[in-house]
Parts: structure tokens; sequence; C-alpha cells
């Protein structure tokens, strides 16, 4: 089984890999570019093992500069819509929503070089008192007994990513609308 993951082209592996989930194109290009290096120094030696030069550009194992052949197959991803922005962000939102603030939403979505549109961004501003109740109930279920309790819970919503006004409101009244 290796030895057939070994012998996937970069477009299988991409593809592979935005079959299980959804990938942002910085994401994606760093994983490939990991494997295209990798792989540059064995093609390489087996072409001096069989006596051949290297050629410029070598059509039945990829380009020579990883870097640029890595940048044609996303070019080509999204063309055909197999790699999507708009997609990753939807369902990035959609799997943090439920356990994380709109800080750390957007942070996530920051490190990967893309922002969620203005609507996403009113929703999760509507919602997010709601999913800091439903998070802390999960959590904690009762409130904070004492001041030392209460900061802790305070803490743990916060890294969360939820905002300081709602993590206010949620540790000092939980069951309040």
């Amino acid at each position: 089984m290796a030895k057939a993951r070994e012998r996937l082209s970069l477009k299988a592996r991409a593809l592979q890999w935005l079959a299980q989930r959804e990938h942002s194109r910085s994401e994606l290009r760093r994983k490939l570019l990991r494997v295209a290096r990798a792989e540059q120094p064995q093609r390489a030696e087996s072409r001096v093992a069989e006596g051949q030069a290297a050629p410029a550009d070598d059509a039945s194992t990829g380009c020579v500069d990883p870097e640029r052949c890595v940048d044609q197959l996303l070019d080509w991803l999204q063309q055909h819509r197999y790699l999507s922005e708009t997609r990753f962000v939807e369902s990035r939102v959609q799997a943090r929503a439920s356990r994380y603030g709109n800080l750390r939403i957007r942070q996530e979505l920051a490190q990967h070089g893309l922002a969620a549109d203005e609507q996403t961004l009113q929703q999760l501003r509507q919602t997010e008192l709601a999913r800091a109740r439903a998070v802390w109930q999960r959590k904690f279920g009762a409130p904070a007994a004492d001041a030392h309790e209460r900061a802790r819970q305070m803490r743990f919503l916060a890294q969360r990513g939820f905002s300081s006004e709602v993590v206010r409101k949620v540790v000092q009244s939980p069951e309040d609308d």
C-alpha cells in the first residue's frame, strides 16, 4: 500500500486530498510542494541510474521546477472547480461555528489568506451568544461558585475565540436570553 501511495502523481494526490475535505490554495500548495520536492531527487537518481540526462521539462513525471509545476496544477484545479476558496471558507465556518467564536474563526481563515464574506460574518455575529452558551453548557453546566471558577470559565470561552462582551454575558447569566 505504501508503494502505491508513493507512485501517485501530484494531480492524483491533490484530487485525493480534495475528495477527503476542502483545502485552501495555500494549504494544498504547501502539501504538494512537500511531496514534489521529496520526489524530485528520486526522479533525478533514477534517470542517472538509467543513463538518461535530466530533461528541461519531463511531461511523464511532472515539471522539473516543483513550484512552477504545483502552481500550474493549482490553477488547473481551480479552473475545473475542484479547488474553491469559497467552498473552503463555507466548510471551515460550518465545521468550527459550533465550537469556536468569531475571533477564532476569522483568525483561522486569515492563516489561510482568506476571509469570510459579510453575510457569513453577520450570521456569525448574530449567533455568537447562543453558540457561546452552548459551549459553556457542554463544558461547565453550572454557574461559577466563586471568582476563581468564574475567571476559569471566562478564560476558557475567551480561548475559544468568543468576544469579551459575549464571554461576560454568558458567565454572569448563563441561562438568560
